[in-house]
């Protein structure tokens, strides 16, 4: 992992969509086994556009996704496995503290927290 993102608290993922246009998304992230991971509303676009081209790109960057750094080209994929998922949301509870926890309280709250689903970023 880079310097930049090694202390980032946000990347900007950007999808590409059929056309090759970019769709970019500040998200929080956490590393794992050489790997990014972040979550997301599994009914979201970036979900889509994963699943129908895995190409991405990121870069370190603040919380509007205004890039901090230089870009990185991967592949991303959903994760499937619970155990895996599992691990990356303990991951993220532990770098991002009580606002995860708040935010995943307020998801529960609202009935969203069961369309919640990992991504893996390959870079």
């Amino acid at each position: 992992m880079s310097p930049e993102l090694a202390g980032a608290k946000f990347i900007n993922l950007v999808t590409f969509r059929k056309d090759g246009r970019e769709v970019s998304t500040p998200v929080w992230f956490v590393a794992l086994d050489g790997k990014l991971y972040c979550y997301t509303n599994g009914l979201t676009g970036k979900v889509k556009r994963i699943r129908a081209s895995r190409r991405v790109r990121i870069a370190a960057s603040d919380v509007r996704g205004r890039p901090l750094g230089g870009w990185s080209e991967g592949t991303g994929r959903v994760v499937e496995a619970p155990e895996q998922e599992r691990r990356v949301y303990e991951a993220l509870a532990t770098k991002y503290g009580l606002t995860y926890w708040a935010l995943t309280f307020f998801a529960r709250l609202g009935g969203k927290l069961k369309e919640r689903i990992a991504l893996e970023l390959a870079v």
